[in-house]
């Protein structure tokens, strides 16, 4: 039986994949500090290999694969940051991905996994038909299935951003990270925990997609609505591995509007002078709801991943005649 992660493993995921990753910066902003009135600490990953944290995870998850594993290659099923980050991931060690997408996804996705060498296998738009196309090429290859965050070894992999944050930055009283599949802050709560019991951890998602929140009000996993918001990472549902650690230790998960995550984004692009996807935005969106009270304190923020269509983002998107 599958162990669920520890800080130990975390550990040894971190030395596993060093030679694969990028230590990311920790930056600051005084313009956003005294307009939310505390210190931010923002965690890059932005700036990850592949855009986003989801290098880590999936790095992680190759390197332990079997060698009677690898041969046969991996497969997941991802619209964007993970399909890219395991087929990189998996052609550092040689071994073959194929990532199942949906027929509408956006072209500058699909060359990003063609980039780093995936095999892409396109479905119809809906969760069904990706899990049903991934199983059938699974079991026509004998690939293994990579979850794109139902899977320790990626919690594990993802939990080392924020070892490296705590490393970083002394005296951090709250952490926020953003929620999809729940990967990104279930490591980060098992590192954050294990590390500084003291610490507060807070999972935010945006109110269009808000079946974390309703899972952990009701302690019970609850299915996900269907879903519009621009934070289009996060339109994922909890899995039966992230839900239980998310359940036990996390302090508080808060929502956040459309239109902070928009304003989120300009004013990191505006003060800070990078590129953030919507999904990176959220925790400081909640910041500047005032969801939670963090005056004077000291706050890590994990910007998840820069991934995003220039093209097509509200504020840039309009193209000179």
């Amino acid at each position: 039986m599958e162990q669920r992660p520890t800080l130990k493993t975390i550990h040894r995921a971190h030395q596993r994949i060093r030679p694969y990753i990028h230590h990311t910066p920790v930056l600051t902003c005084s313009t956003i500090n005294t307009l939310i009135g505390s210190q931010l600490f923002f965690k890059c990953e932005n700036f990850q290999k592949t855009g986003s944290f989801k290098m880590r995870g999936a790095s992680n998850a190759t390197i332990t694969l079997e060698s009677s594993q690898a041969k046969y290659g991996v497969i997941t099923h991802s619209s964007g940051n993970h399909g890219a980050a395991l087929s990189l991931a998996a052609r550092n060690l040689g071994i073959s991905t194929s990532v199942v997408m949906p027929s509408n996804t956006p072209a500058i996705k699909q060359a990003a996994v063609n980039g780093y060498g995936g095999n892409i296998v396109f479905c119809e738009p809906t969760l069904d038909d990706r899990e049903k196309t991934a199983n059938k090429v699974q079991q026509e290859t004998g690939a293994t299935m990579i979850h794109p965050y139902n899977n320790y070894r990626m919690i594990e992999g993802h939990g080392t951003a924020l070892v490296e944050l705590l490393d970083e930055v002394a005296n951090l009283e709250i952490i926020m990270a953003p929620i999809g599949g729940g990967g990104l802050l279930s490591g980060t709560l098992i590192a954050a925990k294990s590390l500084r019991g003291n610490i507060r951890v807070v999972g935010v998602e945006p109110v269009e997609a808000d079946d974390a929140y309703r899972s952990w009000q009701a302690g019970k996993l609850l299915a996900p609505e269907e879903s519009n918001t621009i934070a289009d990472g996060l339109r994922t549902s909890l899995g039966n591995k992230t839900f239980p650690i998310i359940r036990e230790l996390v302090d508080s998960i808060v929502l956040t509007s459309e239109r902070a995550i928009y304003k989120a984004m300009r004013l990191v692009m505006d003060h800070m002078k990078i590129v953030i996807e919507p999904s990176a935005a959220v925790p400081l969106a909640a910041l500047l709801e005032k969801r939670i009270d963090v005056s004077d304190r000291r706050v890590g923020i994990i910007l998840s991943g820069g991934n995003v269509d220039l093209n097509t983002l509200p504020i840039l998107g309009t193209k000179p005649d």
